[in-house]
């Protein structure tokens, strides 16, 4: 984990478990907020994550949900001490997109990741010089690619070096590894960064090759996080919209089944290095 514990992984603490103490209590939202005289909405915060909690707020609801456990109120004590503040991503908010940065906290506190991009490759594999081509027709200022270069690599190191993360199992589209980003030396340092990952105790790497076809899966790019204490999370983004959700069952239940579909469908171990060793040998000049 993290040496210095983000804000917004001690929220998230604070979320799950006053969620849990009022229901253990046998009370609603309503009826928690009116006895504390709180407006709904700011008990609402409280449970999504998306304010901090001051410890006299938090010691007011632990007496309305009758928790007196020493132990378990020092440590939410902590959490809410620990939830204010700023969290790593904050230095590059003026380049980050509000909508991504507000996906990270869940990143970070995911047991699992599971992702797919039908494509380009996925962005916690980049290069530095992958990245800033990638961005190249959309960020003309070298200085703004720069920063969201530094960006996505403060987040790899986040999550491949310091993160709680027991399984990265990234699926990478033959078609991702054919498409020429950049010039040829930077498609070769990229793919030969794809080996390298590939060699990390927590990651699995595979690639789904032209031959299998027109799949569901295959029209979406989507990140999958799994937690030991709540439910999963998708996150789709494309050019018209980002979506971060648990909330809607069903999309997340069919985008669980679209990756097994490509875990058992796309190219494993040796057979996957070899196909991503020869587009590599094929990017001369």
């Amino acid at each position: 984990m993290p040496s210095e514990l983000d804000p917004s992984l001690s929220r998230r603490k604070l979320r799950i478990a006053l969620r849990k103490a009022r229901e253990d209590a046998g009370q609603t939202q309503n009826e928690a907020a009116n006895a504390l005289e709180w407006s709904l909405s700011k008990l609402n915060r409280i449970e999504k994550g998306t304010v901090s909690v001051s410890v006299t707020d938090l010691r007011a609801l632990l007496r309305q949900y009758a928790v007196d456990d020493e132990q378990q109120v020092t440590d939410l004590v902590d959490a809410a001490r620990g939830s204010k503040g700023q969290s790593w991503w904050t230095q590059w908010s003026d380049v980050a997109n509000p909508r991504f940065t507000g996906y990270l906290p869940f990143e970070a506190a995911a047991v699992s990741l599971r992702t797919y991009h039908p494509i380009v490759i996925p962005g916690l594999l980049h290069t530095e010089d992958y990245a800033d081509a990638l961005a190249t027709p959309d960020v003309h200022d070298p200085a703004t690619r720069r920063r969201l270069v530094e960006f996505r690599t403060a987040r790899q190191e986040r999550v491949f070096e310091e993160s709680g993360t027991d399984e990265l199992h990234f699926v990478v589209d033959e078609s991702a590894l054919r498409r020429q980003i950049g010039s040829p030396a930077t498609m070769r340092a990229q793919l030969q960064r794809l080996i390298d990952v590939s060699q990390h105790p927590r990651t699995t790497m595979q690639v789904l090759p032209y031959t299998a076809g027109s799949l569901l899966s295959t029209q979406n790019a989507f990140v999958l996080l799994g937690f030991e204490d709540d439910d999963d999370l998708i996150y789709l983004e494309s050019a018209q919209s980002v979506v971060a959700t648990r909330d809607d069952y069903d999309l997340v239940a069919n985008f669980q089944d679209c990756f097994e579909q490509l875990r058992e469908i796309a190219y494993s171990d040796d057979r996957a290095i070899d196909l991503i060793n020869e587009v590599r040998e094929g990017f001369t000049g």
